[in-house]
């Protein structure tokens, strides 16, 4: 099964309407901007953060902006030990 099948998958299982099936592009922007996360911010930020830009596509954003935003907005953070100095 190909990470595309799997969300067409769980699109189906949440109910969700045909018009908001994932392909290929949508699938890599999800992981790439984990991968921003997970590497820049801490493992447990990459499913917080693409769980985040859902909610934000859910409410009209631009999928392709606001992930790469947050992608930039990770990879800003890289090297950051938490410790505000």
């Amino acid at each position: 099964m190909t990470l595309v099948e799997w969300a067409d998958e769980v699109r189906v299982a949440l109910g969700l309407p045909e018009t908001e099936a994932m392909d290929r592009k949508d699938v890599d922007r999800v992981l790439d901007l984990a991968k921003d996360a997970a590497h820049s911010v801490a493992r447990p930020a990459a499913p917080l953060t693409a769980y985040l830009l859902g909610i934000a596509v859910g409410h009209g954003a631009d999928p392709e902006a606001a992930a790469r935003m947050l992608g930039e907005l990770a990879r800003s953070r890289a090297g950051d030990d938490g410790s505000g100095t």
